[in-house]
């Protein structure tokens, strides 16, 4: 360890879509906390998420790789526990990294490199384990109807859980600074995990009061778009065809209030820093996992990969090193991320990582960039929302291209320096067969959709098993925060 490392906050929200901050350009809602960091670091507008779903994304920014490269695609698959991670990386170059919070990862492994890890999940360990209920709100935290039609002023316990994360990161941060008053010169990596703005969309009463009735339904139509597609089997199994406009409002006012709701706690997080004299050296790093969709498109919760889903809010802080107040439109990922974390720790490259440093594009220097990238989103069939449906697809972000690949589906097209909404698929466009052709050719270019559909099919013949045992057997859970039904409620 030199004495040049800096610290590293990471701190990690679920499903927060990248549109909705004031630093992004948002005016409806409040993140005075997140804005302020914003203008004392870089904001990039276009940052992916390797998947738009949460295992595979959060195990693809632990790894650096995309989920293929991982072969852990679903919310259902464990990451192997010898597969090197950033927080490997660091611990190999003399941190102790520590999580306080959310990771989501299944199976034995709840550790995946980190020293220590405080608080834990609200889920179980273990694929097929103890379940949680959240009362009245059950359903409503996954991709169902129930998520719109039980929503609005009340509570849920993931905010109550996210409390409990902000509580325990003061507590060591505390600890931090009282090491250094006793002359522990050290510096520390500590990832920070909350579940907010993640559904139900359920938020404290008051501040829902704020919002209603300032934000409005979706703006953007469903397009024409076949029956054939996989989006619209996906609105069909989710119940989506069956809500309300006046779903659709309430459920967006509660999602607004919710990201105010993880701005206040993240602003305790960075006050604290400041009051410690913490923040010097000390890089400091906001992202998601997946956005949101609110309702664009007739399109909720994330597993697509329009922009609202696929794409992420971005915010990098590192006094001295970062510029500030500055943005980036480079089109990077978040396994690009993962790299630029270890290069400041200085901890060894990851290998066959897929990610390239993104840390000189955040220092403003020189750097040959590509300017593309990709997410995968497979399913296995196995979790009640996917329908029975093993799906393999991908997404491909080249310039002013993104090229959607849905295998046995029809495919999409955009050109979003034209269609920055994403309304107008060219994919049957002969004006437009150039680069529809080559973009496809680079999606399939080491991405096998039938060799994948082989692994996922294998793979769920083993999870039949674990699902089995677990469920026989009852493994202890190590790092499950408990969830109270009766702390879920609603006005």
């Amino acid at each position: 360890m030199t004495n040049n490392q800096p610290n590293i906050i990471f701190i990690l929200s679920d499903q927060h879509a990248f549109n909705v901050l004031g630093c992004t350009g948002d005016d409806i809602v409040r993140t005075p906390h997140l804005d302020k960091l914003a203008s004392e670091g870089v904001v990039f507008k276009n940052t992916y998420t390797p998947s738009p779903i949460c295992v595979p994304a959060r195990m693809s920014l632990l790894t650096g790789k995309f989920p293929s490269s991982q072969q852990c695609w679903t919310n259902s698959d464990a990451l192997s526990s010898d597969t090197p991670t950033t927080a490997h990386a660091l611990g190999a170059a003399g941190y102790s990294p520590t999580l306080v919070g959310r990771m989501h990862a299944i199976g034995p492994d709840q550790l995946h490199g980190y020293a220590r890890r405080e608080i834990g999940d609200h889920i179980t360990d273990w694929y097929g384990g103890s379940p949680y209920s959240m009362g009245v709100l059950d359903k409503a935290q996954r991709p169902f109807k129930e998520s719109l039609v039980n929503s609005g002023p009340g509570q849920m316990s993931y905010e109550l859980l996210d409390r409990e994360v902000t509580k325990q990161t003061l507590i060591e941060l505390d600890a931090i600074a009282d090491a250094r008053g006793k002359g522990d010169t050290a510096p520390f990596a500590l990832s920070v995990g909350y579940m907010l703005p993640h559904q139900p969309y359920v938020a404290d009463p008051d501040i829902y009061a704020y919002y209603d009735g300032k934000v409005g339904p979706p703006t953007l139509a469903r397009p024409k778009e076949g029956e054939n597609t996989y989006l619209a089997w996906w609105r069909q199994q989710t119940g989506l065809n069956q809500i309300t406009q006046e779903d659709e409002i309430r459920a967006r006012t509660a999602y607004y209030a919710l990201v105010e709701t993880i701005d206040i706690e993240i602003g305790k997080v960075l006050t604290k820093l400041d009051e410690l004299g913490l923040s010097e050296n000390t890089l400091i790093v906001y992202t998601s996992d997946h956005g949101d969709q609110l309702g664009q498109r007739g399109l909720w919760w994330k597993q697509t990969f329009y922009d609202e889903s696929a794409k992420v809010p971005l915010i990098m802080k590192w006094a001295g090193q970062i510029p500030v107040n500055e943005t980036r439109s480079e089109i990077v990922n978040l396994v690009d991320l993962s790299a630029a974390i270890v290069e400041a720790g200085g901890g060894p490259e990851l290998p066959s990582a897929d990610g390239k440093s993104l840390l000189k594009l955040a220092k403003g220097e020189p750097v040959d960039w590509a300017n593309e990238t990709y997410s995968e989103y497979c399913t296995d069939g196995l979790l009640a929302w996917s329908g029975g449906r093993v799906l393999q697809s991908r997404m491909i972000r080249s310039g002013k291209w993104k090229y959607n690949y849905y295998h046995g589906c029809p495919h999409q097209l955009f050109n979003l320096e034209t269609d920055p909404d994403e309304m107008v698929n060219l994919i049957d466009d002969p004006a437009y067969k150039g680069p529809a052709d080559l973009l496809k050719e680079k999606i399939l270019r080491n991405w096998n959709p039938d060799l994948i559909n082989e692994k996922i099919q294998a793979g769920n013949k083993e999870k039949s098993i674990l699902k089995a045992w677990a469920q026989s057997v009852k493994p202890a859970d190590k790092f499950k925060w408990e969830t109270k039904m009766d702390d879920n409620w609603l006005v």
